[in-house]
């Protein structure tokens, strides 16, 4: 079956610039990517597809040989085969670097056997963010195969210069004036060749199995963050080195809080009375109950804020706050002995004029005044 243009598969023009071609494969990558696609396997074949034509076009010397030659002209220049999360310019760059080498460390591209990073989306509770955890995660790996050691050839015997690139690993092509150099097609830039091949790994030096990882989470982190294993993507092709893993935090939605950076925030229910009168309630913090203090006449939507009762951030500086918001709450389902009661207060209240109710009157004569304009 022919290949798909590329430039189609990325949905651009020909004449696209770096940054259109990568945002576009980055919702390409995100749409068809194996891990939100698990029940429809067509979605790795087409990531794959997507993947290899980001890489030659993202790539000068290749997308130049693509458009002289197409599909001729690159056919063999392609890295370390795509794996089952991503690739060498995978989700390492569909999600942005966050920082250092802990946390983002954009995947480098390196030569063209190194082997695939790998993405993984781990989910937390907010608790385990805010102090830090350690999960055991099972990844799929191409690893390096036992029996040949990843080289690809029979055990006892050794892979042998390319005959085509001579162990170069480039080859030169000649179009009239146009000279353009790329990945040799017969050794995929190795420089080598297997002429006996493992028994195990059919030549591919490499074998599929689940790795299990301990990750070690620090506290504060927060969705979009990301853990770089290095070393622990897949293995590369004839003993080549591993791509790197990138675990990405996703923390789910809490009850109670919610998070705004080194902030949390909560909505705290305050009885009718408490509010008229003052007095203390009671407040969940991550660490526990506090006191909070309501002043008397205090009104819905005020907030209390808590220093120190939010989240360490993960990349260093002072402990964030929690917001308590106030939200009155109005009884219900009254008896008709408490309906009499609170008729009773109605009227007392009212005797006293816009004193005990600013707001209502203040709101009420704006009203008056901007209808009396309207009709004025």
């Amino acid at each position: 079956m022919a290949k798909e243009d590329y430039y189609k598969l990325l949905n651009v023009a020909k004449n696209a610039s770096d940054s259109e071609l990568k945002k576009s494969y980055r919702r390409k990558a995100m749409k068809y990517h194996p891990d939100r696609n698990t029940s429809d396997p067509s979605a790795e074949v087409k990531f794959k597809e997507v993947k290899e034509a980001y890489e030659v076009l993202s790539d000068p010397s290749k997308r130049s040989a693509y458009d002289q030659f197409g599909h001729a002209g690159v056919d063999g220049s392609m890295g370390g085969g795509p794996g089952g999360f991503g690739g060498e310019a995978g989700f390492s760059d569909v999600f942005g670097d966050v920082f250092g080498d802990i946390f983002g460390g954009g995947g480098h591209r390196g030569g063209s056997s190194r082997g695939s990073d790998l993405s993984y989306n781990m989910s937390l509770t907010l608790e385990e963010a805010v102090a830090g955890t350690e999960v055991k995660i099972k990844i799929p790996v191409k690893a390096a195969c036992g029996e040949c050691k990843g080289s690809g050839a029979r055990k006892g015997t050794r892979p042998v210069s390319c005959g085509t690139c001579h162990g170069q690993g480039q080859v030169r092509m000649q179009q009239g004036f146009f000279s353009v150099q790329q990945t040799c097609p017969s050794c995929r830039g190795s420089g080598q060749q297997i002429k006996d091949a493992c028994g195990t790994c059919h030549g591919q030096g490499r074998v599929k199995e689940t790795k299990v990882l301990s990750v070690k989470v620090p506290a504060g982190v927060d969705t979009g963050d990301r853990i770089r294993l290095s070393g622990e993507g897949e293995a590369g092709a004839q003993g080549a080195p591993a791509g790197d893993l990138y675990v990405e935090m996703n923390v789910k939605p809490h009850t109670i809080f919610k998070r705004d950076g080194a902030d949390l925030f909560c909505e705290v229910p305050v009885s009718f009375a408490t509010a008229c009168l003052g007095g203390q309630i009671a407040v969940p913090t991550l660490k526990g109950k506090v006191k909070l203090k309501i002043p008397a006449e205090s009104q819905t939507g005020k907030s209390f804020r808590l220093r120190g009762k939010g989240v360490k951030p993960v990349r260093g500086g002072s402990t964030g706050d929690l917001l308590c918001q106030i939200v009155i709450e109005t009884p219900v389902r009254l008896t008709r002995e408490q309906k009499a009661i609170v008729k009773e207060l109605d009227e007392a209240l009212a005797t006293g004029g816009q004193k005990h109710s600013p707001q209502e009157h203040g709101w009420t004569d704006g009203v008056k005044q901007f209808f009396d304009k309207l009709t004025g």
